[in-house]
């Protein structure tokens, strides 16, 4: 049986490393799961986001994976490092390959980031940028808003630009020359904030990154699919699966089977 390359997200918002995954590496087989009857991850306390995290990536661990995305920004800063010691393969998460990114497309060393409460309180954006690159200048502005306007699937509806436009207002006018998209659920959002921060502003989708990075590790490893035949992908959600296969079908552009998963109370933390 081919193994998975699992990927685990607050939402929807992972679908964005799906769709890099598929695109970079098309012949390996996806288990996603989105926890949409929790999500957004953002405005809980990391402990509450740490459990969550790690309930996911258990569940995910059965399936025998061959390497764990964590692609929600909120859950790599509360949670990568535990993960690492709860499973028994190669976990990734979405921060550090978005810092490096940004620290290779900026010149003047000033980079704005955006993310959810968690992600923004958390520090962990600015900590990867000045530990690759100390002398870079990081601004930071959280943008709590954004998820649920994705998740309600409201990313291409014109009246959600005023909700976007208004959340990067301080952002706007300072010299960065980079903005980091800290939340795998922006990247949905990318045309408005592109439209809100002007042509100078360059928007940097931690996405790609992340899934080359993850092709690098499999590589090294010598555990690349090498099955020509399309690959049998399998989705979760633990809130409403008509919503998620909606906007799963709009943005992978296939069809999408989905697998409802609903937490007991007792597996609630």
């Amino acid at each position: 049986m081919q193994q998975s390359i699992a990927i685990m997200d607050s939402g929807v918002g992972g679908l964005t490393v799906v769709k890099e995954v598929i695109r970079q590496l098309p012949q390996e087989k996806i288990c996603y799961f989105g926890d949409t009857a929790r999500s957004p991850y953002g405005p809980r306390s990391p402990e509450v986001v740490r459990a969550f995290t790690k309930q996911v990536a258990l569940f995910l661990a059965e399936f025998q994976p061959k390497i764990l995305v964590i692609a929600c920004n909120t859950a790599t800063a509360a949670a990568l490092e535990e993960v690492r010691k709860l499973v028994s393969v190669p976990v990734i998460g979405v921060i550090y390959p978005g810092a490096r990114a940004a620290i290779k497309d900026t010149n003047t060393k000033f980079v704005g980031v955006i993310g959810t409460e968690g992600t923004i309180r958390s520090k962990a954006y600015e900590r990867a940028l000045q530990r690759v690159s100390p002398g870079i200048q990081v601004i930071s502005q959280a943008c709590p808003q954004f998820v649920p306007l994705v998740e309600a699937g409201m990313y291409e509806h014109e009246d959600s630009y005023e909700v976007i436009y208004s959340s990067l207002r301080p952002l706007i006018g300072l010299p960065i020359d980079c903005l980091i998209l800290g939340c795998t659920h922006y990247p949905f959002l990318e045309s408005f904030i592109q439209q809100a921060m002007g042509p100078n502003v360059g928007l940097i989708n931690s996405a790609g990154e992340t899934a080359r990075e993850m092709s690098a590790i499999l590589q090294e490893q010598g555990r690349l699919a090498k099955i020509d035949r399309k690959p049998q992908h399998a989705f979760f959600c633990s809130g409403n699966e008509h919503q998620f296969r909606r906007i799963a079908e709009q943005w992978l552009d296939m069809s999408v089977k989905v697998i409802p998963i609903r937490w007991n109370e007792a597996m609630t933390p």
